[in-house]
């Protein structure tokens, strides 16, 4: 056995070459453009453009080791592009096609800084700002691994979601105040509750087609509320779980909102007790 010592990288161009080249399975983005030009009066060059998995754009800032600016950076660049959005549009159409261009959700930009360390005053930064930041450390093992690990995370207008009570988390039921919209309602709410309380990272990302639970990446989708249940996506390797008929299913490769590939099927209180593991390892996993 041999101890495989953290180090930095040579230069900052390093991490964003690596990172650029494996964006989403990091950060869970989908990369767009690097070294991106915001033109001759704003003057600058921002280091990645990416669209995270909720459609929400993502500025992604490096630096080597520890910088002051580099939250100052990140958020100066994301004013710009939130002064430009038909141009950010078009470059997502140009890359990942008009349906996606059309979906960009403009309410929850993020900024995700890379870098070799944060000082006690970065992490306090972020918490005054009310914007959407990330702060994610990375550590090199050798030359075959790296580590990220998330250092402060603040999710800006997502975080407002927190403080609603009794809306559930996927919209309200269709068939409106009988026993049975009343019982799902407040199910919908306890799994609202349950998510939220694994970890003050959470954040509660609200589109109309689901409501997404993440932390840097999504670990719980949930689609509102159609019939007689509640549907949650995980993302839990099904292949790690023993699958029980009418309660959990495999979807890898089926349609469905949101993202996860292990269905949980909630009907009942007992039910949300049963999946709280499987909720708990999505989310240890994101």
């Amino acid at each position: 056995m041999t101890e495989v010592l953290p180090c930095l990288a040579e230069a900052e161009a390093d991490v964003q070459g690596l990172v650029e080249a494996h964006m989403e399975t990091m950060l869970g983005v989908r990369f767009l453009a690097s070294e991106y030009s915001t033109g001759p009066l704003h003057g600058g060059r921002i280091d990645s453009l990416g669209l995270d998995e909720n459609g929400a754009p993502v500025v992604v800032e490096y630096k080597r080791a520890t910088h002051a600016g580099v939250i100052h950076q990140g958020l100066y660049y994301l004013s710009w592009l939130m002064d430009h959005r038909d141009e950010f549009q078009c470059l997502v159409r140009d890359r990942l096609g008009a349906e996606a261009a059309a979906r960009v959700l403009w309410s929850g930009p993020r900024v995700i800084c890379v870098a070799g360390a944060f000082t006690r005053y970065d992490v306090h930064a972020v918490r005054e700002h009310r914007r959407s930041i990330d702060l994610v450390r990375y550590r090199l093992y050798g030359g075959d691994h790296i580590a990220l690990e998330t250092v402060a995370s603040v999710h800006g207008h997502a975080a407002g979601a927190r403080r609603r009570t009794n809306t559930g988390v996927g919209g309200p039921a269709p068939w409106g105040r009988g026993t049975a919209g009343a019982a799902m309602s407040d199910l919908s709410s306890a799994l609202g509750e349950v998510l939220l309380g694994l970890g003050g990272d959470v954040a509660a990302v609200r589109r109309k087609q689901y409501t997404a639970y993440r932390r840097l990446r999504n670990f719980v989708c949930v689609p509102p509320v159609r019939h007689a249940k509640i549907l949650a996506y995980a993302k839990v390797d099904p292949k790690g779980v023993d699958l029980v008929p009418g309660f959990t299913r495999d979807v890898t490769g089926l349609g469905h909102h949101g993202t996860g590939d292990l269905e949980v099927q909630l009907r009942s209180e007992r039910d949300l007790e049963r999946a709280a593991g499987l909720f708990r390892r999505a989310y240890a996993g994101a």
